[in-house]
């Protein structure tokens, strides 16, 4: 199982810009799916986007297309969120996850929850009007 760390939360205003960091530490397989989670308070937790490792498929959800692009960086074994045009309606606590899916469609339908894999401890972003 990975362990994963994230970085780059922070404030910003309506329309600005943040770029959060996932640090995965473990061994990273073909048909591992990695992504961000957020959680605003009262609210459930929602997936962001999604990537399957083996094809580089990728998730977005319809609030986010457009604005959030999620990337990895092979090498240092590093997930990125950009987020642009942020909006006051994101501000959550984000969370990267990790875990082994059996199909890409597992990981990029839109359904994918980890069960048994690895999250992160969160980066709170907020976004002020």
């Amino acid at each position: 199982q990975v362990q994963l760390m994230e970085s780059g939360g922070g404030s910003v205003q309506d329309g600005g810009s943040l770029r959060l960091s996932c640090v995965v530490s473990g061994d990273t397989y073909s048909n591992h799916c990695m992504g961000w989670f957020r959680q605003a308070p009262g609210k459930e937790r929602e997936g962001v986007v999604a990537l399957y490792i083996g094809t580089g498929s990728t998730y977005y959800a319809d609030s986010v297309k457009g604005r959030f692009t999620i990337s990895r960086d092979n090498i240092k074994n590093t997930l990125f969120l950009q987020m642009n045009s942020l909006k006051p309606e994101d501000t959550a606590m984000y969370y990267c996850a990790a875990d082994l899916v059996r199909t890409i469609f597992d990981c990029t339908g839109g359904g994918w929850r980890p069960t048994s894999g690895s999250w992160g401890q969160g980066t709170q972003v907020t976004v002020s009007s």
